[in-house]
């Protein structure tokens, strides 16, 4: 009940402050980019609140204590990814006046087929994103208030549309600037507690030994909700017993090691029988619950690779997630991904100028590595008290089971519902700022253009908008306000039934590994068009159509082989497509652009002046 209410109380205040911002939401300008008046301070924690979704505050954990601590590097992208965008994209960008990316790419290129194209690429990404987010709210539910996964995932995206429908832009900057104060406490604080209560690591850590995770000196019931297929890495003695029998845990496991009549080799799928189990044997194990003797080697669960302390805390090295090549893509996705991602890109069209989008991207850097010391704290300890995460395969739960596992009073119950609160708030956060982008794509970019038909083709030769107060709507065709609000937050229902309907297919899927599927798109098909378009005065509508069907393509099969491979292919190269990926998208656009009949070199002289002349030249 503690958990629930916590969850309630950060909920009531999204939505409050979500419900406060009705007043702001006016006009297009407030819908869309908050009327471009939202300061650098709030605009970073609000994009810090909206960056750090489940990926961060659930799966960089799960991962790392899954995977081992090269999976740290996917935090280091995460966050390396705004450098990028500093660098490079945040003035330019802000500069451009556009509402929407694919608005940006319209007015660039003067093309309305490729900004179709580019509103289409959005709602994937968008999907793609969202999903992990409902699908982390259904599992944070289900942990802490056995609400169903399903009913779970309804009450998330309710939550969502409610907080996005009610006041667009500016009430949704300040939800995520709120959420991610939340965040930052939720996470920190139990950490410090726990590091501070155990004096450190645990002795029997091993972290960086020779040893595989063990059982304690009482040894382990590891309950199954249904049948789990596990590996053995050593041999053990272990039994499988019915829930009826579970009254008397620490008993059924000390008796385990003396049964005098269990035989080696066979296969303990029988309730109720002891079984020695050979090394390196697998075996499917019938719901019930699973329990080992003192001091017994931890089997894992399909998927999952047993690591001594030595190989678990290897930045690189060996196969799968840890193969250098894998995390070379890895970085790629992360790095580049971040400057393609249509949520984070809107961001910085709210600032008042390129400068202030400047600043915005400088308090992010802080604000996300400040987030990021953390989740490695969870993963070290993980492996240590509640190694039977990897029994079950649920290792994004360990934020919420390690503060039970060291206090054993009301403080751990306490923690588990500040961690829960948080985690809640960072599905919210993110899903919000996803849907704002989706939805504002379907309104203002597809809707529009299904209404004129045919009308809406063709090209359009205007040089870049300028400045916040000139948007890129057309005077003569623009909806009254009314319609305008009713449009988006109708797109805003619409948006989130898909990626729903998703995430109830798609629990058993791994919540990191989602989320850079999206990253690995974004890399693929937005950067490369953000980086040529807004440096490079040579690309051409065909080039950068062509190389975003060439990256996106090629990074969507990799995605579809890796589900239809099922976990035997979540650590191959084919769920990180982004090294192959990325590169032939960039060499598209340049090819074929150079083949192709240049844009007029007035409007591209204009563009460029739009983006890249200083705001106090005029």
């Amino acid at each position: 009940m503690l958990a629930i209410g916590a969850i309630v109380a950060v909920t009531t205040g999204a939505l409050g402050i979500g419900a406060w911002g009705v007043r702001w939401a006016r006009t297009t300008s407030d819908l869309f980019v908050a009327s471009r008046a939202v300061t650098p301070w709030w605009n970073a924690a609000a994009i810090s609140g909206e960056y750090l979704s489940a990926a961060s505050f659930l799966g960089v954990a799960g991962l790392t204590m899954r995977s081992g601590l090269a999976a740290l590097w996917l935090p280091v992208g995460f966050t390396a990814g705004y450098l990028a965008l500093l660098l490079f994209v945040a003035a330019p960008l802000r500069r451009s006046g556009a509402y929407t990316l694919p608005d940006f790419v319209e007015v660039r290129l003067g093309d309305r087929g490729l900004r179709t194209v580019a509103s289409l690429i959005v709602l994937a990404i968008g999907v793609l994103y969202v999903v992990p987010q409902l699908r982390g709210a259904g599992l944070v539910l289900g942990e802490v208030a056995d609400v169903p996964y399903t009913a779970g995932i309804v009450l998330a995206a309710a939550v969502v549309v409610g907080s996005v429908a009610l006041g667009g832009m500016r009430a949704v900057t300040y939800v995520q600037a709120f959420q991610y104060w939340v965040k930052i406490v939720a996470i920190s604080l139990p950490a410090c507690l726990m590091v501070v209560h155990l004096g450190g690591l645990p002795e029997r850590a091993a972290l960086l030994g020779r040893e595989l995770p063990t059982v304690g000196d009482r040894g382990l019931t590891i309950r199954l909700a249904e049948p789990t297929t596990v590996v053995f890495p050593r041999t053990v003695r272990v039994r499988v017993v019915a829930d009826e029998e579970l009254r008397d845990a620490p008993a059924l496991a000390r008796a385990v090691p003396d049964a005098g009549r269990a035989r080696e080799g066979a296969p303990p799928e029988r309730v109720g029988a002891v079984r020695v189990v050979p090394a390196g044997d697998a075996a499917r194990l019938p719901a019930g619950a699973l329990v080992l003797p003192p001091r017994a080697t931890l089997p894992v669960a399909e998927g999952i690779t047993a690591k001594t302390g030595q190989e678990w805390a290897r930045p690189a090295g060996g196969e799968g997630r840890g193969s250098p090549l894998f995390l070379y893509s890895l970085l790629v996705a992360t790095f580049l991904g971040t400057m393609g991602l249509p949520h984070i890109l809107v961001r910085f069209y709210t600032n008042a100028t390129g400068s202030a989008a400047r600043h915005t991207t400088v308090r992010v850097l802080g604000l996300l590595g400040v987030f990021y010391l953390f989740p490695v704290v969870y993963g070290l300890l993980g492996r240590v008290l509640v190694p039977e995460l990897y029994v079950t395969g649920q290792t994004d739960l360990v934020v919420l089971r390690l503060p039970e596992a060291v206090f054993d009073d009301a403080t751990g119950r306490t923690l588990v519902a500040v961690v829960a609160a948080g985690a809640f708030a960072a599905f919210v956060s993110t899903a919000s700022g996803l849907l704002v982008s989706t939805a504002g794509t379907v309104a203002y970019d597809l809707l529009p253009r299904l209404r004129r038909g045919a009308a809406a083709g063709g090209r359009r030769s205007a040089p870049l908008a300028r400045g916040p107060s000139t948007p890129t709507l057309d005077p003569a065709t623009e909806d009254p306000a009314a319609l305008r609000r009713r449009r988006f937050r109708v797109s805003a229902l619409a948006a989130i039934v898909v990626p729903a309907l998703l995430a109830i297919a798609a629990r058993g899927l791994d919540i990191t590994i989602l989320v850079s599927w999206s990253f690995a798109l974004a890399a693929s098909t937005f950067c490369p068009l953000l980086l040529l378009g807004i440096w490079w005065t040579g690309l051409t509508p065909r080039g950068a159509l062509a190389g975003m069907l060439a990256g996106g393509a090629v990074a969507s099969a990799g995605i579809v082989a890796a589900l239809a491979g099922g976990e035997a292919m979540e650590e191959s190269l084919l769920s990180q497509p982004a090294v192959v990926s990325v590169p032939l998208a960039f060499a598209t656009m340049w090819l074929v652009s150079r083949r192709d009949e240049p844009l007029p070199r007035a409007q591209v002289a204009a563009a460029m002046r739009a983006m890249h002349a200083p705001e106090r030249a005029g």
